[in-house]
């Protein structure tokens, strides 16, 4: 394979891009895997402890309403916070606290003797929850070739799906045994487990050290597993955007000339994503009961939304790598809101039903797991960060706009066919802010 010049300067990308994965970068994707899986678990577990909650406090489950949101209001303000912590002082630091936080909280939120009590704790979890996935995307991205990059930074999406689907399974098992507490004691005891693991096993970024001026040895000790032949012959190293970012403060480089108009486009593509995402998540099943379904039916479906994002996030992957990623990613939210509306309209089948809902889990979720990593492939190392964060953070905003408009919708008295056909909007919105963003990145490259 064709290696590259090292003469006196190694340039880390170009280094990377040049190597076959080793298996000290398998290493960090599935560490990484194993944060954003545990950060699935404990995201979704109020949902599946609520029922036996209710009934062992003697509480309605509309009295748990601020505790099923408080995570999520947590999450926004822990991916606010956490991007410019990591571009300041390093993506594995960020991630070791994230761990331990939302490890430590829940573990804490086992042993809650009110609603009050594990409201605060739900959100202090959600803290560390909005931090981690972000910075593992993060990091995950700067150990990655390019040719490979969309694929494992997708696929280590697929961990946090596959975490909300394992906490249902490990709930269905343990509860009935040994109520609400040990879901939560799992969801605690694993991530610090993995926090400890993380500490001894997880490399910091090479690209970040280099930027962040850490010292030619360290940069070395932390490259040289990849092919210790070549970083023993450099005497310096240098990532491709030191000569074209100066900025030094994170802010300042996302919202530079050149990443300026790219920043708001990702934002407003995220956020009418989970718009989507959030109001068939929290409504499908209840508009399907209104419509006559069966509990039984209704639940199934809206499993199978959220596990059509599993099946398509590494075909996304492939396909970003192979061709333009931002069509890509806008082909898949316009289907989504084709997808969406042909749901309203097949109500009377329920195997019509079930195979569109199916296909239009498929198209937006595969599409919002791939846009941190298009976010990440955007920014520059001194505010990647801040850049994938900020993104996230803000989506969540449109996920509790979704869960919103259903519940104002439903008020309205729209029914099922109404409110699918209303997606049509955040999906067209989400496919043309993507595309332009593409047409922006390539202006500004050439």
């Amino acid at each position: 394979m064709t290696q590259p010049s090292v003469g006196t300067t190694l340039d880390v990308q170009s280094f990377i891009n040049t190597q076959p994965l080793s298996r000290y970068q398998w290493r960090v994707v599935i560490l990484c895997f194993l944060i954003v899986f545990l950060d699935g678990l404990d995201t979704a577990a109020m949902g599946f402890i609520a029922p036996a909650l209710s009934q062992d406090w003697g509480i309605d489950r509309a009295s748990l309403g601020p505790v099923m949101s408080a995570a999520l209001i947590g999450m926004v303000f822990g991916a606010l916070g956490s991007g410019p912590l990591a571009d300041r002082f390093g993506r594995k630091v960020v991630l070791v606290g994230a761990v331990l936080v939302f490890g430590a909280f829940s573990l804490a939120s086992a042993y809650s003797a009110n609603v009050d009590q594990l409201l605060v704790l739900r959100f202090l979890t959600g803290l560390g929850l909005g931090a981690g996935m972000p910075n593992a995307t993060t990091l995950l991205s700067e150990y990655t070739p390019e040719r490979h990059k969309s694929l494992l930074v997708t696929s280590m999406f697929c961990g946090f799906n596959l975490g909300m689907a394992g906490g249902g399974f490990i709930s269905a098992k343990l509860i009935p045994a040994f109520g609400w507490h040990s879901l939560l004691l799992i969801g605690g005891i694993l991530p610090l487990i993995l926090a400890v693991v993380l500490l001894v096993w997880l490399p910091e970024s090479a690209r970040f050290l280099v930027v962040r001026n850490r010292g030619t040895d360290k940069v070395r000790k932390t490259l040289s597993p990849i092919e210790p032949s070549i970083v023993a012959q450099a005497t310096r190293f240098s990532v491709p955007e030191q000569k074209t970012v100066k900025a030094r403060n994170v802010f300042a480089v996302i919202f530079s000339g050149t990443y300026s108009v790219g920043t708001l486009l990702l934002w407003l593509t995220y956020f009418m994503g989970l718009v989507i995402v959030y109001l068939l998540t929290s409504w499908l099943p209840t508009l399907m009961r209104d419509s006559g379904a069966s509990m039984e039916q209704a639940a199934f479906i809206g499993a199978l939304f959220q596990f059509g994002g599993v099946l398509s996030a590494v075909g996304v992957g492939w396909a970003m790598d192979r061709f333009n990623p931002h069509k890509v990613i806008g082909i898949f939210y316009l289907l989504a809101g084709v997808f969406a509306y042909a749901v309203g309209q097949s109500l009377g089948n329920i195997t019509v039903l079930a195979t569109l809902v199916l296909i239009a889990g498929m198209c937006v979720n595969g599409a919002q797991s791939a846009m941190p990593s298009l976010a990440a492939r955007f920014y520059p190392t001194q505010g990647r960060a801040t850049g994938v964060s900020w993104m996230l953070g803000i989506g969540r905003f449109g996920a509790i706009l979704g869960a919103w408009m259903g519940a104002t919708l439903l008020g309205l008295g729209w029914n099922f066919e109404q409110v699918l056909t209303a997606l049509v909007i955040p999906a067209a919105l989400a496919t043309s802010a993507v595309v332009i963003k593409g047409m922006v990145s390539h202006a500004d490259a050439t």
